[in-house]
């Protein structure tokens, strides 16, 4: 089997199955701890670790150098959830492999339910189906103009979903990727992105800022935003500003909407729902299958 653990703890509510969970078992000669809910301190967290040579943590716990310095026991760290850069971390990643600890994240679990989300939230708002209505008239998708932020996989599943309904799909990304621009897609910069669009789709990693007042004067009225990103990648009180402009409106799921605030969330013309829309089960599936190939591949 390779390597077994002293012990694996679950630090926070990593969303794994309980099939998963009877399987991490096989891997630790403790059993395993597992926390449904968030530690609300680093001490907490400290106390819960505890000697485990083995964590699994989701993406809405810190791990910081001051944890790992404190916790000599820990040789692996499982992120239940997406690794794209050390700066969108949750894990203190370059502190963590000095100290020879392995991190290990996952990709690619939740988009199929993120694409679900859009495409109906945008039906709905664009007919009329729910509270609200984009314009006087229901209009359709085909030959509407839609800018894709951020072409990582999510924004690539949207385009492919969006392509076939007539929809003008554009995107800006850190790269070019010419070979979805051969599909259809047209990149722009970010500036004629926003003035271009009609409706912008924001998938970005955590802690990207990238829109501002300049950014949202370029996007203009009569516009749709949607975010499905962890966190904000914009300024609130810009987004407040821009919001109030006629015809304006925004989407959010659980997790795009987490970080506003109350008052921003209640607005007129915001669209936002408390549950994330990448939490399926067959999403849940996904992370617990990829979760264990992580640990597996590094207990062998």
């Amino acid at each position: 089997m390779g390597v077994i653990f002293n012990k694996i703890v679950c630090v926070d509510h990593t969303k794994l199955e309980v099939w998963a969970i009877e399987e991490l078992q096989e891997y630790s000669k403790a059993e395993v701890d597992v926390y449904s809910d968030s530690p609300d301190s680093e001490k907490e967290l400290l106390e819960r670790i505890g000697e485990a040579e083995a964590i699994i943590v989701s993406w809405k716990t810190q791990i910081p150098k001051s944890v790992i310095e404190k916790c000599s026991q820990l040789k692996y760290i499982g992120m239940a959830c997406s690794l794209y850069d050390d700066e969108s971390a949750n894990v203190a990643l370059d502190f963590a492999r000095s100290k020879g600890i392995t991190v290990k994240g996952i990709f690619d679990y939740g988009d199929p339910g993120v694409i679900e989300f859009i495409i109906s939230e945008l039906i709905r708002l664009l007919h009329g189906f729910g509270e609200n209505q984009w314009r006087k008239m229901p209009v359709e998708l085909k030959d509407k103009k839609i800018g894709i932020i951020g072409l990582g996989t999510t924004g690539q599943l949207l385009a492919e979903a969006m392509l076939p309904l007539g929809v003008d799909v554009y995107y800006f990304s850190r790269s070019r990727k010419k070979d979805w621009e051969a599909k259809g897609l047209k990149y722009l910069s970010l500036s004629e992105l926003l003035k271009t669009s009609e409706i912008i789709s924001l998938h970005l990693p955590k802690n990207t800022e990238l829109l501002g007042e300049q950014e949202f004067e370029a996007f203009g009225s009569g516009k749709i935003l949607i975010n499905t990103s962890l966190g904000l990648p914009f300024e609130e009180k810009a987004f407040v500003n821009w919001i109030k402009a006629e015809g304006n409106f925004a989407i959010f799921d659980g997790d795009g909407g987490a970080s506003l605030s109350e008052a921003t969330r209640g607005m007129s013309r915001v669209v936002s729902h408390q549950k994330s829309a990448g939490w399926s089960a067959e999403t849940r599936r996904r992370l617990s299958k990829k979760v264990l190939e992580n640990l597996k591949s590094y207990s062998a």
